[in-house]
This record gives C-alpha cells, structure tokens and sequence, in this order.
C-alpha cells in the first residue's frame, strides 16, 4: 500500500506539531503589521484616550469662575464702587463691560458678550442713607444654568462684603439693601431648555460629518473615482454635487429635531424661524464641508470614520454643550472658538430662548462662513490628489 493509499485509507492528514499556535502567530503577527502601516487608525489608539484625559482633566470645569459682566453706573459712589468691588471678589463677575444705558445693557446680554448684568440705580447711596432699602439690580443670562447658578447664589454674601468695606457697619436689623437677582431666559433653570437646541447642533455634526467624510473615500473603494475623474467637471463641482443633496437631509433632521423640542419638551422660539434656518444651512454646510475635507485627506472609509471621531469628540466638550463654554481655560477657549458647534450652540440658543436677531449673532455667523470656507478650500485643493 502507497503512501496516498495510506493516508486516504485513514481519511484524514496528520496536525502538525504546535500547528495551532504557529497559526494563531502568524495572524497576530499580520495584524500588528497593518496596523504600523495604518498610520491614522495606530494614531488613533494613542490620542483619543490622551484628549479624553487632558479635556476633561484641565478644559473641563461645572463651577466657572470669571464670567464676563456689564456694568451700569448711573451713579458714582463710595458704596457702588464697593459692591462691585465685593461681586469681582467673589471670583465669579469679572467686569468687562461697561454700558451707559439700559438698553445697552440688553444688547450686552442678548449678544452673548456677556452673561450677567448689574445695574447701579441713581440716587442709590443716598437712598440706603435715607433708610429706603433700594435694590441694586443683577440681571443673568441663565440660557446656561449651569454657568449662571453658581454665580447667583453668591450674591448673598456681597452685601455683607460690601458693607464691612463701607461706612454702613455694624449689625443693623435689616440690611440697608438688597441685590435683586433676574435670571433672564430660563427663569426655573430648567436643563431641557439648554439641552434641547443643543442637541440640534449635536446630532447634524455628528451625521453630517460622518455622510460627506465616507462620500470620497467609498468612491475610491468602489473603484468609481477613476471614472469621476476622467470626466470633464472640476473639483469644486464635485464637491457641490456631493454637498447639496445632505444640506436638504440636515434640514430634514434639524426640522424633525426642532418639533419635537417645542412639541414634546416645550422648548419656545422667540426669535425668527427663518434667521434660524438661514444660519442653520451655514451651520450645515460648514459640517459637510469639514467632513468632505476628511474624504480627501483619508485613504479608506475606516479612516475618514476616525478623523470624524477625532473633530467630534473636542466638539462635543469643547463647544459649550456639555460644559459652561466660559467655564474653561483661556487655551480651550481659542479651540473652541474654532469649532462651528461652538458658535452654532450660541446661535441657536440665542434665537430660541432670547429672541436675539442678526445684529446680535453676528459674530458667530460670520465665523460659521470663515469656517466654512477654510474647510471648501483645503477640500478643492486635496481632492486632484486623492489617488496619488
């Protein structure tokens, strides 16, 4: 009998020695092989867990301090000078801003530039001498509650603070004043009027990039890129073509969002739903331009995934939505401003619960557009370079 006839007689080979473990070797070797040439998936395993540490260890602070304020002195006085002397030792108001009327104080706080208000009336200090019980005003952006609670309730140890600086001293039976508190926007500092427009902003970053980071990249895969290319259209063509069709999916998403806040939650829109729409298509294609750029600077569809993950994660902590915005350190401050969730957070914000117009935003969308076009031009400028 042959040796085939042998073994077919026995109906099966011989397992080599160890066979198992020298597979299973093998395999793990493969694996770390792709993964050192996969430079941005190797990257990934190193810097997600090391933003997540130094984001929340050193950006991430629930009890802000130095919120910017608006100051009205209608009156210069010993004992106004003194209370807010007493509010910035608090180390919650930091003076920023000062307004020479009423309505410049609203504009100060509808505008977002600051996130409280104190109002020094006329005839104040004469008043407290005439025994009246006068009430210094203090009014504060509670859009963020978290941001204004912390602040508002130290206000009732600025009295007593300022006092013991002043020449009314001792220990009268009732204080000569009072600081009368208007928290602004969200009066009940109710969380799901904060969180609700926020997670308008939220989720259209999240689909929005991840739809436009995949639309290159799956073209390349699918092997359809050469034929794209070949074709007589340019870049910031192709770039349109691929952008338009998720603009009118974001506005899809971003309506069913919206009703149900208002509808659902009771969230309120004071201010124009067509200044919000508007802004909100600026919004959207900031995003999809930000996530085609990553179609171009990945090399697969796993790629452009974790570039999303990576500008998602600091948007979502950065951006004000998870944490008071100026809360934060000055250096996470510049980060964030260079976010569109950032700037969108405080549109949307502004437009539901304060009523805020143009005038008021201009700043955020002009950085929306500025963003917007950073992100078209690095996107037109990779894409001839994609199959390189």
């Amino acid at each position: 009998m042959s040796s085939t006839d042998a073994i077919a007689h026995t109906g099966e080979l011989r397992e080599p020695r160890f066979g198992f473990w020298r597979r299973s070797y093998a395999m793990v070797v493969k694996e770390f092989i792709q993964l050192r040439r996969d430079r941005v998936s190797f990257a990934m395993i190193i810097m997600i867990p090391v933003m997540q540490l130094l984001l929340f260890g050193y950006a991430i602070n629930t009890t802000p301090h130095n919120l910017p304020t608006a100051v009205l002195l209608q009156e210069d006085s010993d004992l106004g000078r003194s209370i807010l002397k007493a509010l910035q030792n608090t180390a919650y108001f930091r003076f920023t801003q000062e307004a020479h009327s009423v309505r410049e104080l609203d504009d100060l706080l509808l505008s977002g530039r600051v996130l409280f208000a104190v109002e020094v009336p006329r005839g104040f200090e004469r008043a407290v001498r005439r025994g009246d019980h006068p009430a210094l005003l203090v009014a504060a952006d509670a859009t963020d509650p978290i941001a204004a609670s912390a602040a508002l309730s130290s206000l009732g140890t600025v009295v007593q603070t300022a006092l013991e600086h002043d020449l009314f001293t001792g220990d009268p039976p009732s204080m000569p004043f009072e600081i009368r508190a208007h928290a602004r926007y969200n009066p009940a500092a109710e969380s799901r009027l904060n969180i609700v427009p926020g997670l308008v902003g939220t989720i259209l970053t999240m689909t929005m990039l991840i739809f436009t980071a995949l639309s290159v990249t799956r073209e390349v895969e699918r092997g359809t890129m050469e034929s794209l290319l070949s074709m007589p259209i340019k870049p910031v063509e192709v770039m349109f073509g691929k952008i338009i069709p998720y603009v009118m999916v974001g506005f899809l998403q971003a309506a069913i969002i919206l009703g149900i806040g208002v509808f659902l939650f009771g969230v309120p829109i004071f201010g124009s739903l067509a200044l919000l729409a508007l802004l909100s298509t600026l919004f959207i294609t900031a995003n999809l331009a930000i996530g085609y750029t990553f179609s171009t600077l990945a090399q697969n569809q796993l790629q452009a995934m974790q570039l999303s993950i990576m500008f998602f994660l600091p948007s979502i902590l950065l951006s004000g939505f998870m944490f008071p915005f100026l809360g934060m350190p000055v250096w996470a401050q510049y980060v964030g401003e260079a976010l569109p969730l950032t700037h969108y957070l405080r549109i949307v914000r502004a437009i539901m619960l304060k009523g805020s117009n143009l005038t008021h935003l201009q700043y955020d969308a002009a950085a929306l557009i500025g963003l917007m076009l950073l992100a078209m031009t690095i996107a037109v400028t990779r894409f001839r370079r994609t199959l390189d």
